[in-house]
């Protein structure tokens, strides 16, 4: 196994130079680090990091939960994460907690048992989200909330500015000329769900038109929930909405399936806009109108909360509270004009 003075003689710098490389300290040139990374990817170095947190008291690690790693949203989230910790001389662990509350909470004990230095969290959305969760006990990691806070939280958190970006998507429908439009949510102890359906019925009522409470279909992450909730709403004796926004990629798929279900097309019978890009939105024809998050930068300014919360020693004091915009991608789904 190569040494840091193999390193060293490799790249053509003290021994200082690499191991300042090594920690991630930023008094190293670029130039100087560039060499010394050279001469890792050389000898396939590999740092002995029990050794060195022993040492110095630090992992130079940080964990992040994402409810469903299948789910596209998430992954890019994660790159964006991870771009940044690695280039801040930081690790990052990986961990999945199946939309399952329970198992967060293992995760997250999990990961203080690896002595992390900080934790990014997507909630997994259950209906008993609270402030006695492990991301907020005190002694641990600091913790940055990302997409996703639930109701009664107070802490650092990332996300789009889902009331305008909410807001954006239901007044596209508007402009096609639809005046009944249904919503259908995610789990409203989330206070991101919350926030897309004051959006949404702020888009209403800015273009004068009533918001009616059976246009509004409080649903869940759980399919068999959704497809009730849709199946219900589509066939009321009153007649369908000429539109439906759904206020999140999982929801919206499931949604969107339920439709197909029922025999109807969109937007021939019904108008449809998702939050979030679909899972197999390249499937679905025609392509699917949806709010683009930038899931990227999401995670990489999460991290970057997460280290100033870290490294400069920011454990107490107000939340950062960071809202990105969101952009509006339309396609077919939404094109047609009501009957």
């Amino acid at each position: 196994m190569s040494t840091q003075k193999e390193l060293a003689k490799l790249a053509g710098v003290s021994a200082g130079t690499v191991s300042n490389v090594i920690s991630g300290s930023t008094r190293v040139s670029q130039r100087n680090r560039e060499k010394v990374l050279n001469a890792v990817r050389t000898l396939n170095y590999q740092p002995n990091l029990i050794a060195r947190s022993l040492k110095t008291n630090r992992t130079r690690t940080l964990g992040i939960v994402v409810p469903d790693i299948t789910i596209p949203f998430f992954p890019k989230i994660v790159r964006g994460a991870e771009s940044a910790a690695r280039e801040r001389g930081y690790f990052l662990i990986v961990l999945d907690s199946e939309h399952n509350h329970a198992r967060e909470v293992d995760m997250m004990t999990l990961l203080r048992s690896q002595r992390v230095e900080g934790i990014l969290l997507v909630a997994s959305g259950g209906s008993k989200q609270t402030v006695e969760s492990p991301a907020s006990l005190a002694g641990g990691p600091p913790v940055v909330y990302l997409d996703r806070l639930p109701e009664g939280v107070e802490a650092d958190s990332v996300s789009v500015d889902d009331r305008s970006a909410a807001e954006m998507g239901v007044s596209h429908l508007l402009s096609r000329g639809h005046t009944q439009i249904a919503i259908i949510t995610g789990p409203l102890t989330l206070k991101n769900e919350q926030e897309r359906l004051r959006g949404y019925r702020q888009a209403l009522q800015r273009s004068g038109l009533p918001v009616h409470e059976s246009l509004i279909w409080a649903g869940s992450f759980d399919r068999n929930e959704v497809a009730r909730i849709c199946h219900k709403g589509l066939f009321k004796p009153a007649g369908r909405p000429s539109a439906l926004f759904a206020t999140n990629g999982v929801t919206g798929l499931e949604a969107l399936r339920s439709i197909y279900a029922a025999g109807l097309q969109t937007p021939r019978d019904i108008a449809f806009v998702s939050f979030d890009e679909l899972t197999t939105d390249d499937f679905f024809h025609p392509n699917i109108t949806c709010v683009l998050q930038p899931t990227f930068d999401i995670g990489y300014r999460a991290v970057e909360v997460l280290l100033n919360r870290i490294e400069k020693g920011r454990a107490k004091g107000r939340p950062d509270r960071i809202r990105l915009p969101a952009t509006l991608l339309v396609r077919e789904s939404s094109e047609s004009a009501p009957l």
